[in-house]
């Protein structure tokens, strides 16, 4: 018992020892060092975007329209008479001049009915001047001549209705160009009014566009243009219509401009871009890749105002070449943003940094 209580003892020693220790270690220890707040200052600065001066310069004021080529005729050749299909000498495809043989009917009994019309019009033709020759000596009368002459007369058209009829059974080309599909063959038969082929003139070729009817106004027929098709060819033609009543559902007007198509190279139907001069005016000249989008998609560019404010300014395409794009809608003197204009928004304040005096400063480094 003594021994156990002895024992008790010194583990309350060691413990209260070793509690001592720690506390001591403690008071011994360094304070953490504690961080400096966060300077938040850098937060309030303007963000930095690169600018660069803009005149407006004298340019051509160009209409950029979409639109689509059109066959200057498109006719589908339709049979006038009926009949069988005997001869179809051109091809699906091929060219071919006014007047050559499309199709042939059979002539079925036309070229006798012709030569019976012919020889009732040369026995009109004895009894006519038979009766004329008795009307001088006054063996006939008035009445008598004039029938003798009526039924002359309808022998003669009786005449040429058999030679049209058998002119029908041959169809030819109203006009140079290329037949586009061929609706029947050999052996059909074909009732009047019944399609045999498509003949398109592709020779000259319009190229169509709706504008608008605020520039319409700045059109007229004469007028230059040019387009540019979706193979990359550029085109260059004359505006031969522009239509006198607006399409009731866009409130547009079709305009055609006519090119010369002497190869047959543009087809019907191609999506194309119509360049059309409307004006001289001022334009900015600027790069494709300074342009950006309003949140309501509107496309524009942004400036920097003389209280260093972002201002978007809504543009219009208006002309593009090798050295960027030609658009209206800034002012005349304007600093455009040129670099960063995609992280500020209109009405934010900006430090602008002018781009000439960055390629000043490079250039000097390079030397």
């Amino acid at each position: 018992m003594k021994r156990s209580f002895i024992f008790a003892i010194l583990l309350a020693i060691a413990a209260t020892a070793w509690i001592l220790s720690g506390q001591l270690g403690e008071s011994e220890a360094q304070p953490e060092a504690q961080k400096p707040p966060a300077d938040l200052s850098a937060l309030d600065k303007a963000p930095q975007v690169r600018v660069r001066a803009s005149t407006a310069q004298r340019h051509a004021v160009i209409d950029l329209l979409r639109g689509r080529t059109e066959a200057n005729r498109l006719v589908e050749i339709k049979s006038e008479t009926n009949g069988r299909i005997i001869k179809l000498p051109v091809e699906q495809g091929s060219y071919v001049a006014a007047g050559d043989v499309i199709a042939r009917l059979s002539s079925g009994d036309r070229n006798a009915r012709l030569a019976e019309a012919k020889a009732l019009r040369a026995q009109r033709e004895i009894e006519y001047q038979a009766d004329k020759k008795l009307a001088k000596k006054g063996f006939r009368a008035e009445t008598q001549m004039a029938a003798t002459k009526a039924s002359l007369e309808a022998a003669e058209a009786a005449v040429k209705i058999a030679e049209v009829e058998l002119a029908y059974t041959v169809i030819r080309a109203p006009f140079d160009g290329v037949v586009d599909d061929r609706m029947m063959e050999i052996g059909d038969f074909a009732d009047i009014g019944d399609s045999l082929a498509r003949l398109v003139e592709l020779d000259p070729m319009l190229i169509v566009a709706q504008v608008n009817e605020r520039e319409v106004q700045r059109l007229a027929v004469g007028n230059p243009g040019q387009a540019r098709l979706m193979t990359g060819a550029v085109v260059d033609g004359t505006i031969r219509h522009i239509s006198a009543v607006a399409d009731p559902a866009t409130r547009t007007f079709r305009v055609e401009l006519e090119v010369p198509n002497p190869n047959g190279a543009i087809s019907d139907g191609m999506t194309a871009e119509i360049a059309l001069p409307l004006d001289d005016g001022e334009a900015h000249l600027v790069s494709p890749a300074i342009l950006t989008l309003a949140d309501e998609g509107i496309i524009g560019v942004k400036s920097v105002d003389e209280n260093n404010r972002v201002v978007f300014h809504p543009v219009q395409i208006v002309d593009t070449d090798k050295q960027g794009i030609w658009v209206v809608g800034p002012p005349t003197e304007v600093m455009l943003i040129t670099v960063g204009q995609e992280y500020v928004n209109a009405g934010d304040e900006v430090r602008p940094v002018d781009e000439q005096e960055i390629d000043a400063r490079m250039r000097e480094l390079g030397s």
